[in-house]
């Protein structure tokens, strides 16, 4: 049995320039997270969170992210420098249902010039640092998500395991080569 998910969640973030080439500033120093605020008119109004949305059907997770990314924020194209799979998965009562649905989390790095717009969905966006986005963003699976963006993707060696292409394929899971021909 297989468990599809109900929802995703992306978190947008960026990584501001060095201010000269000797900075000693760590890259997760300077990571920033995109939190989003719901609109009135939404459930949670006021919300600070990340991009979230349904899966339309037939619609993998992966692309739903995309998806949502571009319709919640216009950042897509250039502006999207690489794509990830958290690896992570939130299970949630939501009490509009009745029932426990599970949402599949991505993140997406972008240039840090990078300009995000507001959808009709949210009425306000802010570029906050990773250290303090928690305490705005206050979910706890939410914590984790930024936890995992500054420890897993700042760093090459460990990102590339969690990089996706275009189509939300993980890239480490291909085989570096052919396997070898057996003999017979």
């Amino acid at each position: 049995m297989s468990l599809k998910p109900d929802l995703i969640e992306c978190w947008v973030f960026r990584v501001r320039p060095a201010a000269g080439q000797d900075d000693p500033t760590a890259d997760a120093d300077r990571l920033e997270i995109l939190l989003i605020r719901r609109a009135p008119h939404r459930i949670f109004p006021g919300l600070w969170q990340c991009v979230t949305g349904g899966i339309e059907p037939g619609e993998r997770a992966p692309a739903a992210a995309m998806r949502e990314v571009a319709e919640e924020t216009g950042l897509a194209g250039d502006e999207i420098l690489a794509w990830y799979d958290l690896d992570q998965v939130a299970p949630f009562y939501d009490e509009g249902s009745d029932a426990v649905v599970v949402s599949a989390i991505f993140a997406a790095r972008v240039s840090p010039g990078a300009r995000p717009r507001e959808s009709w969905e949210h009425d306000g966006l802010r570029w906050v640092p990773a250290a303090e986005a928690p305490r705005l963003a206050i979910w706890p699976s939410y914590a984790e998500s930024i936890r995992r963006i500054s420890e897993q993707l700042l760093e090459p060696d460990l990102a590339r395991w969690f990089l996706v292409d275009a189509d939300g394929r993980r890239v480490a899971r291909r085989p570096l080569q052919d396997p070898p021909a057996r003999s017979s």
